[in-house]
This record gives C-alpha cells, structure tokens and sequence, in this order.
C-alpha cells in the first residue's frame, strides 16, 4: 500500500476540527467534510470553527493546506478519511452508530462511483466493541460492493485527549491506537502518525475489537482510579484528625499508584469518562458477564455528587443564596457536561436554593442549561455583596485562588485551591 499523501476528515466539531487543522500545520494537504455551513465558512476564512485553546493560531500555521466543504465526494481525492461525528450514549449504556453511518455512505458511494480502489475508512469516533466488524464494515461492503482489507480498507483509531488541551493531546499523544482491518492498512496509519506527531510514542497495533475493547478501558481505569479517591476522602472526611492530602501524598510515592488522578476534588464528567465507564459495563452484558469495578465507580461517581450536595445543605439554610464557582467540567473548557457544578446547581435550585453561578469559560451562549441560574458574568466587586451565604468552588480554574470573596460568606473549597 502506497503512503498517506492527503486527508480528508468527516465531522469538524470539537475533535474534528482540531485534527483537521493539526495534520494539515504538520504538512498535510487536508479536506474538512461537514454539514454545516458556518463551521465551513469560518474554516475557509482561517477561524476556529470551534472554541478550543490553541485552535486559531494551529489554523493559521495549516494556511494553504487546509479547506472545507460540504461536499463528500472531495474525500475521494484524498488516501484516507477519518470520520470524527457524534457518537451517543443510549439508555443501555451502547453507544449510537447512526452519525457514523450517515457520515460513512455518502463518501463510500462516491469511492465506488469514481471506481477508486484502496481507500483507508478510519473511524475515529469512540464505538461499541464490536460495532465496527458487525455494523460499519457490512454497511461499506454493501455500499462499495467490495471487500474490506481488500479493495478498500477499515481502521479504527480513537484519539486520546482532554478538551482544553486538545492540541497538545493530538500532537505529542502517550501512545497512538490503531485497530486495522488488514497489516497494509495499519501500517499505512502508523507511517502516517510517524510523521504527524511531535513526540516518539509508542504505536499500538491490533485488531478493531481489541482497539474498541482498549479505548474504553483506559477511561474506565481512570474513573475507577478517581472514585476510589473520591471514596477514601469521604472517609477520611469522618475522621476529625485524618489529613487525605497527607493519605494521598504518601499513596502515590508507591510507583505501582503514581500520583496522576490522585487530588483530592469532586465526581468526575464530561463527553467521555462517564460514558465509557458505562459502555465497558455494557459490553461486559453483551457477552454474558459483569463488570463489578466499571459499576461501582459508576455508583461512586453519584455518591460523590450527593455527598457535596448534603454537605452544601448541611452549611446553609432553607432559602439561602449559594454561589456555585466553576461549571465546567474541567478547567479550559465550557462543557458542562456531567460536571459537579451543575448537578449541584441544578438540585439547590429544586431544594428552593437560590443559587448564583460563574464560571470562566462556561456561558450561557455556549451552554443553554445555565439558564435557569443568575450567572455572574464578572466576579469585580464580588467581596461587597452582602447576599451571599456560601461559595462553593466545584472546577479548579486556577483563577480562583486569588478571588476576594463577602467576609460574611462561607467557603467550601473542594479543590483545595
């Protein structure tokens, strides 16, 4: 198999966009395929079509090289196609497959109308184990009328990274993932990342279901890592002289721990974390088996919740006003999704709370739940507001260690900072 020349990615949204405009600053000639015209105009004037740090400056080193269109047969042109759209969760815990295929065929039927053999499909979309090989593969075989690892060819390659940092995560990655459908394919992808990223990572080669099988296990060993964490602090929590700074300090001196994920903070949330912890679940029922630590974390993760909602409750009185500080998931980020800040918020304000709310760069023009809160858009002249009871900070946004805060409030400081 020929050497990857040109890309085309499928779907410019929050990881999309990013990938796109990083392969092409690394020298790649790049195609954005999406349905929506505004993040097409504003890729083709040069501007993030997304709010991600890093992201403009990234589009202005890729000038030249990168364009968008909603137009799938231009992805023929390209050697390799990586399909980026939304994946969802649904009510058993799967994840859903209809964006997949919806991106997948129009560009399959163009590769089989321009007789193009020797097209690479990447997905890159987290999916259910399994889902590749019985779903997307079928579907391109119909659609093309060929074989796959044949005249065309399938890879599954997941990305890891942490939305804030997006960049740097595609870049310089721990290890690059691949699932290949044939040798020719895979190595296809991995001359490619050879290339692309910045740092020597290791490239892990093997099956699709076996990639599908790593991708989620890497994130439910990471939550299962934090709500074992967030269960030793509420613990520690009950015994007046226990110091779980000090606790988790001397734990993670162990090199068989480490310290990374070991803070002592909230539940954890966002896009990927919960969901995947639950698709390991999930897929663990599909083979007739249970999978008792993906679960539990799970049961942790909302105990976390209810414990920093009991302890808010246990420190103000029925109608007081709480500022909730930190929205957000994570710092550099505006999804909410999952985070400790608005199931806080959210179950104040249906205790009869009332409840102000802040966050840096969570806003409710990017996210429509903050609605139905009082959002402080600017935190000047917060410490002479004489109606605030308590300030709770739920996301470290390192900005807040010198915000000056009412004399007469409460402090909860979950994060320590």
């Amino acid at each position: 198999m020929k050497s990857i020349k040109s890309i085309s990615v499928c779907g410019l949204g929050k990881l999309g966009a990013c990938m796109a405009t990083t392969f092409a600053a690394r020298g790649f000639p790049v195609v954005g395929v999406d349905i929506d015209p505004e993040k097409i105009r504003k890729v083709n004037a040069g501007l993030p079509p997304v709010e991600e740090p890093r992201l403009a400056e990234t589009i202005g080193e890729a000038r030249g090289r990168l364009r968008a269109t909603d137009d799938p047969a231009e992805a023929v042109r390209t050697d390799v196609s990586f399909f980026i759209p939304p994946s969802p969760s649904l009510p058993d815990g799967s994840f859903s497959n209809e964006h997949l295929l919806k991106a997948m065929q129009p560009i399959a039927a163009a590769v089989r109308a321009a007789g193009k053999e020797g097209h690479i499909f990447v997905c890159s979309s987290t999916t259910t184990p399994g889902a590749v090989d019985g779903v997307l593969i079928p579907m391109l075989e119909k659609e093309t009328g060929w074989q796959c690892g044949s005249e065309f060819h399938v890879c599954y390659n997941p990305e890891f990274i942490a939305l804030g940092n997006v960049i740097n995560g595609l870049l310089e990655p721990d290890f690059v993932l691949i699932g290949e459908s044939d040798p020719e394919s895979g190595a296809a992808l991995e001359e490619l990342y050879r290339k692309y990223v910045r740092n020597k990572c290791r490239i892990a080669r093997m099956s699709i279901i076996s990639a599908e099988l790593t991708k989620i296990s890497v994130n439910s060993y990471i939550t299962m890592k934090i709500s074992f964490t967030n269960q030793l602090r509420m613990i520690a929590d009950q015994f007046p002289k226990a110091d779980i700074n000090m606790i988790l300090d001397a734990i993670g001196t162990d090199t068989r721990i480490g310290h990374k994920y070991l803070l002592p903070g909230l539940s954890f949330g966002g896009p990927c974390f919960p969901r995947d912890n639950r698709l390991l679940a999930y897929a663990a029922r599909q083979v007739g088996m249970e999978a008792p630590l993906a679960e539990a974390s799970d049961r942790t993760n909302e105990l976390t919740k209810s414990n920093l909602l009991e302890k808010v409750k246990g420190l103000v009185s029925a109608g007081d006003t709480v500022l909730v500080l930190g929205i957000s998931y994570k710092p550099d980020t505006y999804i909410t999704e999952e985070s400790a800040g608005l199931h806080l918020a959210q179950h104040l304000k249906r205790h009869g709370y009332r409840v102000l709310v802040h966050d840096f760069a969570a806003k409710p023009l990017n996210s429509p739940a903050l609605h139905e809160f009082e959002v402080l858009d600017e935190l000047d002249g917060l410490e002479q507001r004489t109606d605030i009871n308590l300030a709770v900070i739920c996301c470290p946004w390192p900005q807040y260690r010198s915000l000056k805060l009412p004399p007469t409030a409460k402090v909860l400081p979950t994060w320590h900072i």
